[in-house]
């Protein structure tokens, strides 16, 4: 099976928001995305980055392949390894690739806490208990200067603002909770009609919610697109003549799930490992015995080569699939020594048998097929 592609760091959403940041003069080390550099080579009073999670290009293809995004589509890129969430949404907000920021995938294990814990809502993979009375906050470990205050601290005269739901952590001292479309649309309208210069990222966790729960091809998901999609195009509309960039897209895409393996029913692999998988259910790493480890492999080659490619972690570091830069310190905890990525329709479900049972999933991503790493760059 080759219908798989790899993140390319000269062509994916890093590229886009640091061509944003070189367009605030921030110095950065990592290039644009040429095409819009182009189009930034114009002076606005506002730019306007809406993340609609989960909207890959290819399901965007599929619900509207005529609409007002692909008809202002001014390229498509890749996310970024593993394509995920957690450390796409990082890149955005960083402005830096996972190598740099060590933000990898929702659940890392931290040695510091003996735990697995969910990056975004900092509670225990398994329990989901909050972490207290720690003599430590171990995300002190995985922090990093965000966009916003780079962006006012190499242009002074511009505010930079955040919009996200309620749930989400603020990460902009101008933060704005918006939990649907409507109220996303209007924070932004105000904003650009201001008197002020302003860099505005506006974040929603749709369709990425609606996708795992029903589906890549569900009304719910097909409805929702259609429906942001005709609200953002009036939003592009009553901001004409406010000098207003805005870019459209998303952090990764989806893909539907067609097998699932439990990797406590897997046997073989408990045989091999010496503590519970980690990081998501395409995106896999283990820690394998010594002498275990080519019985490991020969598992993978002899059940699981058409589903998912198994690396070594030095050939996953070699090929710098994580992005360029400097090696964040905890890579090397979070990484076992071997990663297995999807690059078809299967997931290994991770757990151990204290684990609060989760929904079931219809779509997912974070692995390497083209539904999940291709994103459109919608610009109005």
């Amino acid at each position: 099976m080759n219908n798989y592609m790899f993140p390319n760091y000269e062509h994916s959403i890093l590229n886009t928001i640091n061509s944003i940041l070189k367009y605030y003069k921030v110095d950065t080390k990592y290039n644009g995305l040429s095409e819009l550099d182009e189009k930034l080579k114009s002076k606005y009073k506002n730019i306007v980055l809406i993340i609609l999670d989960g909207l890959g290009d290819k399901n965007l293809s599929w619900v509207s392949p005529n609409g007002f995004f692909v008809n202002n589509k001014l390229t498509k890129v890749t996310s970024v390894c593993p394509s995920t969430t957690t450390a796409a949404l990082t890149t955005y907000y960083s402005g830096k690739p996972p190598i740099e920021t060590g933000w990898i995938a929702m659940s890392q294990y931290f040695k510091e806490y003996g735990r697995a814990l969910e990056m975004l809502r900092r509670v225990d993979s398994y329990t989901h208990e909050p972490i207290k009375n720690a003599s430590r906050d171990v995300f002190e470990l995985v922090k990093y200067t965000t966009i916003y205050e780079q962006i006012e601290k190499a242009s002074p005269n511009v505010k930079a603002y955040e919009i996200n739901p309620t749930f989400c952590d603020s990460r902009s001292k101008r933060n704005i909770n918006a939990d649907n479309i409507d109220m996303m649309c209007d924070s932004i309208r105000a904003l650009c009609e201001n008197k002020d210069d302003n860099f505005i990222l506006a974040y929603s966790d749709k369709p990425d919610t609606l996708l795992h729960k029903f589906g890549c091809k569900s009304d719910e998901v097909k409805n929702f697109v259609l429906d942001a999609e005709k609200k953002i195009e009036n939003l592009c509309n009553e901001l004409k003549g406010t000098n207003t960039l805005v870019i459209i897209s998303a952090d990764h895409g989806h893909k539907d799930i067609e097998k699932v393996y439990n990797v406590l029913e897997m046997a073989d692999i408990q045989d091999c490992i010496i503590m519970p998988p980690s990081l998501e259910s395409r995106v896999v790493t283990f820690w394998v015995k010594d002498d275990k480890k080519e019985k490991f492999e020969n598992y993978f080659k002899e059940n699981l080569k058409d589903e998912f490619i198994l690396f070594t972690k030095e050939e996953f570091l070699h090929k710098n699939l994580l992005g360029f830069g400097n090696k964040h310190p905890k890579i090397e905890d979070f990484i076992g020594n071997y990663i297995a990525v999807s690059i078809g329709g299967s997931i290994i479900k991770l757990g151990t048998e204290i684990s609060i049972v989760r929904g079931k999933k219809l779509s997912t991503h974070c692995g390497f097929s083209p539904d999940e790493m291709e994103v459109p760059v919608v610009c109005v």
